[in-house]
């Protein structure tokens, strides 16, 4: 009895589940139809997406082989860029070089046995500053010569061979100094100072030695005696006596028996 109601209390919970079932299937609409979405990237979109990927991978190549033509043509390697190489004590520059603007540097030296050659095309000018900036020191190599800007200190000044040496100050003073004395020599040719104005020969403790076969001294003025002679003696006379004024003028007066400066020593009064 007992077994058998139990039976109709669950077949009766299955009827009524059964029944609800039913009833919410048969109040939901049904979509007749039903259109689907596709998910993802089609037609011209997936086709530029190709281009752009494409045409990305292109510039990456090329960018590639440009950058291996650059190292290449100019010789990068660890220890520098072509011709420069970067050392312990400093930069090493190897051949012709050509820098479109300044350079500054501490040293600049050859190799062993190899010359240091500087060219440019007008001129080449090496500044020499101090710490504030101010030029101390200047050299300018032109087709005219070489330039100072301020004094010099060498041991050797020479010419190109089957050239001249000339030292030259066109508004100022030219001035050589040496503690042990200055030499000037010409060992197969002549030696010529000249000047506009005074050609000055002085030592404070010497004397000035000019030792020559011949020494010749041009344009001196001539003396005249207080009782002029006739003009007949004076165009025969070929012989004179080199006279010397107190204040160290030199005049030349016509020879004689004795000495002649005495009596023609009216130049020493317009001196």
């Amino acid at each position: 009895m007992d077994r058998s109601t139990n039976l109709d209390i669950e077949e009766l919970k299955m009827t009524r589940e059964q029944y609800i079932l039913a009833t919410q299937q048969n109040s939901l609409p049904r979509i007749e139809n039903p259109q689907l979405y596709p998910v993802g990237i089609y037609g011209w979109r997936k086709r530029c997406l190709y281009f752009f990927v494409l045409l990305l991978l292109v510039t990456m190549i090329v960018n590639l082989a440009m950058t291996i033509w650059i190292l290449k043509v100019m010789n990068f390697t660890v220890d520098g860029m072509g011709n420069l190489r970067v050392t312990k004590k400093g930069i090493r520059l190897e051949g012709i070089s050509e820098f479109l603007l300044p350079l500054y540097v501490k040293e600049i030296h050859s190799r062993k046995d190899s010359p240091l050659v500087l060219q440019s095309d007008r001129n080449v000018t090496v500044n020499a500053r101090n710490h504030m900036g101010q030029l101390t020191g200047q050299l300018t190599v032109g087709t005219e010569g070489a330039v100072f800007g301020h004094s010099v200190e060498t041991p050797h000044i020479r010419a190109e061979p089957s050239q001249d040496l000339k030292l030259e100050s066109p508004t100022r003073s030219l001035i050589m100094e040496a503690p042990r004395g200055v030499q000037v020599s010409a060992a197969a040719g002549d030696l010529k100072a000249t000047c506009r104005k005074e050609l000055h020969l002085q030592s404070t403790e010497g004397e000035i030695f000019l030792n020559a076969e011949i020494i010749r001294l041009g344009n001196l003025p001539m003396g005249s005696f207080s009782s002029s002679p006739s003009s007949s003696s004076t165009s025969r006379q070929t012989i004179y006596e080199l006279c010397v004024c107190p204040n160290g003028k030199l005049y030349l007066s016509p020879a004689g028996a004795g000495s002649t400066c005495q009596s023609s020593s009216n130049i020493c009064l317009w001196s």
